[in-house]
């Protein structure tokens, strides 16, 4: 999948254009450069071991526990099957998109953390993506209806 990508900090644009200045670390559209950016799985009804520890999993949660009225959690972790958090092999970040449109980056450090985040929205509809990236297996993403 295509997308622009800052050559800073590793954000891809999936809006189509490259924007005026990164929103993760604000370097110019001059940092963009175009290319074929986010991993998708060859054949999404049989997928490989690889597949099921970088297609980010996604769960919805309609009512959120922590802010009671407007609020929709987003539940993230990192493949069917937990992906490493090792030194040598962990997941860097996580990007949220709502309709294409950058809304957060989770950036997550190996040995302490797991391969999750979570998100408390105020968007009750919309197409929500995923997008993370692994330092030896690039960005991979995972799209759901709110």
């Amino acid at each position: 999948m295509k997308g622009f990508v800052c050559k800073v900090c590793g954000y891809i644009s999936i809006n189509g254009s490259a924007p005026e200045n990164c929103p993760v670390c604000h370097a110019p559209k001059t940092a963009f450069q175009e290319k074929d950016a986010i991993k998708t799985p060859v054949d999404p009804n049989n997928l490989t071991e690889l597949e099921k520890k970088h297609i980010p999993v996604i769960t919805v949660v309609k009512k959120c526990g922590l802010i009671p009225e407007g609020c929709t959690d987003v539940h993230v972790k990192m493949g069917e099957i937990q992906h490493p958090m090792q030194p040598e092999h962990y997941i860097i970040h996580i990007d949220f998109y709502i309709d294409n449109e950058f809304v957060s980056r989770v950036i997550l450090t190996p040995d302490k953390l797991n391969p999750a985040a979570a998100l408390h929205l105020k968007a009750k509809s919309g197409k929500l993506a995923a997008i993370e990236l692994c330092n030896l297996h690039g960005a991979w993403i995972k799209e759901v209806d709110l």
